[in-house]
C-alpha cells in the first residue's frame, strides 16, 4: 500500500500529495465537496485543515477522509515534465 507522506494545500481546493513510492500529484477536491458532511469544507479555512491519517490517507476533523489507495487512483495534475512540484 502506498501512503501519503506529505501534503500541501493549494488554491482552488487543490491539494498536492506525495506518496511513499515517490509519486506526487495535485488533486482538485472541489468535485467532492458541497453535500452532506462535505458542505462545511467549502469554507476554505476548514478545508485547509486537512491532515495525514496514521494509515496514510488524508482526513478532516469532521471525519471526511480518503484512503491512500483511492487517492492513488484519482487522476491528478502532474508537475511539468514529471518533475517534483516545488513550493
Amino acid at each position: 500500500m502506498h501512503e501519503v507522506n506529505q501534503l500541501k494545500v493549494l488554491d482552488q481546493y487543490r491539494i498536492w500529495l506525495k506518496f511513499s513510492d515517490g509519486e506526487d500529484k495535485i488533486i482538485n477536491f472541489r468535485p467532492y465537496l458541497g453535500k452532506g458532511i462535505t458542505e462545511e469544507l467549502l469554507d476554505y479555512d476548514k478545508f485547509s485543515q486537512v491532515f495525514i491519517e496514521p494509515g496514510g490517507g488524508i482526513a478532516w476533523e469532521n471525519g471526511y477522509d480518503f484512503c491512500p489507495n483511492y487517492l492513488k487512483e484519482i487522476v491528478g495534475e502532474k508537475s511539468e515534465k514529471g518533475q517534483p512540484v516545488t513550493f
